[in-house]
This record gives structure tokens, sequence and C-alpha cells, in this order.
């Protein structure tokens, strides 16, 4: 099923213009869980309670008011709230290009497709191959929806991606945040780490390799509840301690990794092996025991026969 639009815009840069239609790039996979009435298993409806006189509240007696101080409010009308909008005109407008790699991800609020609408195929690609020359991509504001919206647009594949920015009085400095003391690592240490990074270290993320377990144990429980199967709760796993030794931990983690990185190549080996595995046999019970291997004749006597016999 090909992709449903979202709406439409128009990129703007210099003199040139380009009618472009938007597609949302992501959709969320989460599990949509409804609230119900434990008492019947119908749905329940929310209701506005006014915190003073306890009453509930319809929509349309409701006004919006902002918290300038503690329990302090100014109420603002609608009218005064649609005074503050910009013109919404669908304009993408282009006002620098920058190098993708000078934009920190942090800033990326959201990720749209932007297709090119009819008649305008000829300089939607102009515009990507342009960005693909260069190597830069396009910083410009989006305005929609009564507001302007800092975007970044860049080519993938000769398609257009937009992403919504956050402004940067929404971005937390780094320097709130504790990051210890600023003690410098130990040679041993960062030798033992970045081996430990080598080990682990791949050529490209691929996204393909990760699954969302949660999601996927979500919806495996939610079809054995409808096929009315019993379920049964796994015993929650040990928490893990702290770690004490560094060294010790980077030392146990670069082994697992080497070990995680041999398996394959010591799998085809393994199979090759002729080495006679040692018998089982089933009790009455239907447990399976294993034998040990039998002895060569001679060297234990008549024993070994006698053994035998015994186990009959």
């Amino acid at each position: 099923m090909p992709p449903h639009s979202t709406t439409s815009a128009s990129i703007s840069f210099g003199l040139v213009n380009v009618p472009v239609r938007l597609y949302a790039a992501t959709q969320s996979k989460n599990l949509a869980y409804r609230m119900l009435h434990a008492k019947d298993q119908q749905r329940v409806r929310q209701q506005w309670v006014c915190g003073g006189c306890g009453e509930v509240v319809e929509r349309a007696d409701m006004v919006r008011g902002y918290e300038h101080a503690k329990g302090q409010y100014v109420v603002l009308s609608d009218e005064e709230l649609k005074s503050l909008e910009t013109k919404s005109d669908g304009t993408i407008a282009i006002e620098e290009f920058v190098p993708i790699t000078s934009i920190d991800p942090i800033y990326f609020e959201t990720t749209q497709y932007l297709g090119a609408d009819k008649g305008a195929g000829r300089a939607y690609q102009l515009l990507c191959e342009a960005m693909a020359k260069t190597g830069r991509c396009a910083i410009g504001r989006f305005s929609n929806r009564g507001r302007q919206q800092l975007v970044v647009l860049r080519q993938v594949d000769g398609v257009l991606v937009m992403h919504g920015l956050f402004y940067s009085d929404e971005v937390r400095e780094r320097g709130e945040i504790d990051h210890g003391d600023g003690t410098p690592a130990k040679d041993a240490e960062l030798d033992l780490a970045m081996k430990l990074v080598d080990a682990l270290a791949v050529d490209a993320f691929d996204p393909t390799k990760f699954s969302d377990d949660y999601l996927e144990a979500g919806r495996a429980l939610v079809e054995k509840k409808v096929a009315g199967q019993e379920i049964v709760i796994a015993a929650a796993p040990e928490q893990k301690g702290k770690v004490v030794d560094i060294m010790e931990a980077l030392r146990a983690s670069l082994g697992a990794a080497k070990r995680k990185v041999d398996e394959p190549a010591a799998a085809p080996a393994a199979a090759e092996k002729t080495e006679p595995a040692a018998a089982e046999d089933e009790d009455d019970a239907g447990t399976v025991r294993r034998k040990p291997p039998t002895r060569a004749a001679g060297g234990a006597g008549g024993s070994g026969a006698a053994s035998r016999s015994r186990a009959k």
C-alpha cells in the first residue's frame, strides 16, 4: 500500500520553489492498551474535574491559563492566542546550507519524508543532486499550523528527508549532568577498554539486527490470552551486583566478546569430531541417564561384563 501524504508544502530557496508532499517516516509499533473497569471490563471515560469546587467541567466551559506563579494564572482568550500565530502557508524557507556533521543529533526531534508534488520532479532532483555534490544539508523554517518550526533537509539516496529540530534553548546544557570528577583513566584500563571496543566494532550500524523484545513478548502474551492458554509468569532474573574492580570487569567483558566472535568458527570444527558420545538409558520414570563409556576388554577383566549384566 502506498504511503499516505499528511500535508503539502513548498520548499523555497532563492527564486526556486519546489512543491512537495509530506509523509511520515516512522510509525509507532507500541501495543495500545485501553483502561477498563475491572468489574465489567468496559472502557472508562475521562472527565475533567475542577480542583476547587469538585464539579465536572465540560469542554465548552474551559479557558486556557498560564501559571506565572504558584497557584496564580493569567487567562488567555482564543482571540489572543490566535494573534500569536504566524502565517501558515506551508512554506519551507531555506536560509542556509551546512555540513550535516555540524549538527548534533541531540537536536533532531521528528523525521518526515518529502516527496515531489505534481510537476516538481525536475526541481526536486536538482535540489537533491546539489546537496549531494556539495555534501551539505539545508537549514530552514517550516510555516505550519500557526508556528514556524526549525528544520533541516537532507537527501538520502535521492529522497529528501526533513528533520524537525529543537531550538537551542530547548536543549539542556551538558554541564548540568554529573560526569565524574575528571580523573583520567589509567593506561592499563584504557588499553583494555579500547580492546573491548575493537572486539565489538562493526563497519556500520544495521538496524535489522535489533528488535523490540518487549513488544514481541507483549504480542505473544496477548495472542495466548486470546487463545485461552494458561499464562506462566517466569521468575525475574537475578540482579547483577555492582562492579567493584573495573579491570576485572573489562577483562571478563573482553573475554566474552572474543568468545562470541570465535563461536561461529569453532562450530564447524566441533561438528567434525568423531569421538563417540556416551550412551544414554531411560529409566521407568522417563528420565534420561548418561552411562559411562565402556572400558576396553582386558583392562578391567570380568568386572566390566558383570557391571553390564547388573545394569540389565
